[in-house]
């Protein structure tokens, strides 16, 4: 397992466990390692790295502190500045960048930060080049064949510069406007914002394609990202979709990866939903490749049954969108995402795009000429209880027969009418017992069995 970053990025708390010196070290080893492939193939000209942040006040000091080892290794830097992380990803793969860097902590609160590095395709920088990050930063470095206690500094006419690539952003805007195939004009849209990176881009998008545009927690301060605000507070939206009598409502988070929705009666559209909709529509119009969604195992049951009726495939990942965009490459999916609103539109990204998959939800209401909450009709979340159990060895009290025994006599019971199921913290010493069944009464009766079984064998902390 990294020791440093997880499945997004290397995060923490703002010069705690996430510091301007692991910032430059990043920076100095990427902008080496990229000048260096360049020159094992014949090309003298410096890597050339394109990086966004988001609103945190953080931001500034990780962005100047990867510049500073980038240059230094004898790369180009080039600032999107505040952005989006899909806009990176669009323009590293676009404009033929080594790779790119985005500096956010998504949806955490504003002390926190991290950097999500992306490679020249704009996807999740692989796992080989992540381990050679960190091996740098823990002075453990062998690659090239060679084992290196400090990688060489760029001199003289190879240091590094930076350039101001706001073009960029801008041209990412213009393709974002290009996906809008029908004119908005008429229709009352409200915009979420978090206080975060789509501040200045979602609205812009919006007027462009027509609509009448009401946008919230669009004033960043460098502290109030994510606070009360964005797709991790929907509930600001919900009041604020009903008081205004809007048509429809998209929140995102930080760095706008994500969006959910709330329709004209102020009720959330999930992620879940938003694969419905989507994926149906696709369907009806013969653009569901495999006729497969891709979810995660964390997705409801009622989209799963939604899906059944429909006759519509689905595949089921591990939680994380790196995950269920590894899947989609691999078996040629085009739509795919998480029920916290990470949606991927393969044919139009790399990544989980928060603007565009209100776009995307935009384009299917003024297709069908329908509400937002009778594109949702036909799926019936069920009632979801989830408790975490905090354990002495998560994979022995997974794997223990009695428990075991319990999971499967939950599963005996439930049938077709629910689901069960138990998996191990990523990142914490938790076993996490979900329940999803008609009512809260079932769920909660069926994961009390489970959890008494886990705390009578002695797992329980």
């Amino acid at each position: 397992m990294a020791k440093y970053f997880g499945t997004d990025g290397f995060r923490g708390e703002a010069n705690r466990n996430l510091t301007a010196d692991h910032a430059y070290k990043v920076g100095r080893f990427l902008g080496w390692y990229y000048t260096q492939l360049k020159r094992q193939g014949g090309d003298m000209s410096p890597a050339r790295i394109v990086i966004g942040k988001d609103t945190r006040r953080s931001g500034y000091m990780f962005e100047y502190s990867l510049v500073g080892g980038l240059v230094a290794s004898g790369a180009d830097a080039y600032l999107l500045h505040v952005t989006t992380t899909p806009s990176v990803a669009y323009i590293a793969r676009t404009d033929n960048f080594d790779c790119g860097i985005m500096i956010s902590a998504s949806h955490n609160p504003y002390y926190d930060n991290g950097i999500k590095l992306l490679n020249g395709n704009g996807e999740k920088m692989e796992e080989s080049v992540i381990e050679l990050v960190e091996a740098y930063i823990d002075g453990e470095l062998c690659v090239f064949g060679k084992k290196y206690d400090e990688i060489p500094f760029a001199e003289r006419n190879e240091i590094g510069r930076t350039v101001d690539y706001v073009a960029g952003r801008n041209r990412y805007i213009g393709y974002l406007i290009s996906l809008g195939i029908y004119s908005f004009k008429g229709v009352k849209v409200g915009l979420d914002c978090a206080n975060g990176s789509s501040w200045n881009i979602a609205k812009s998008v919006f007027d462009a394609l027509g609509a009448k545009t009401y946008v919230m927690n669009a004033e960043p301060d460098g502290f109030n990202i994510n606070m009360n605000a964005g797709s991790t507070h929907i509930e600001g939206l919900r009041k604020f979709v009903v008081e205004n009598g809007l048509d429809v409502g998209f929140a995102y988070d930080g760095d706008a990866d994500r969006c959910l929705c709330v329709d004209e009666k102020g009720d959330v559209i999930t992620g879940d939903h938003i694969l419905y909709i989507y994926g149906k529509y696709m369907k009806e119009r013969g653009k569901l490749l495999q006729n497969t969604v891709v979810t995660t195992v964390m997705s409801n049951f009622g989209l799963y049954k939604a899906f059944d009726e429909a006759g519509i495939g689905y595949a089921k990942t591990a939680v994380g969108d790196k995950y269920v965009y590894e899947y989609m490459v691999k078996n040629g999916c085009r739509l795919g995402g998480e029920q916290s609103g990470h949606i991927i539109f393969s044919k139009y990204a790399s990544t989980g795009d928060g603007i565009m998959t209100s776009l995307k939800l935009m384009e299917v209401m003024l297709a069908k000429k329908k509400t937002m909450s009778q594109l949702a009709e036909g799926l019936t979340i069920y009632p979801q209880v989830l408790v975490n159990v905090k354990v002495t060895d998560k994979a022995l009290a997974q794997s223990d027969p009695d428990v075991a025994a319990s999971v499967a006599k939950v599963a005996d019971e439930l049938g077709d009418s629910g689901r069960i199921l138990v998996r191990e913290s990523g990142t914490e010493p938790l076993v996490r017992v979900m329940v999803e069944a008609e009512t809260d009464e079932i769920c909660h009766k069926y994961v009390d069995e489970v959890v008494k079984v886990i705390t009578e064998k002695g797992y329980a902390i």
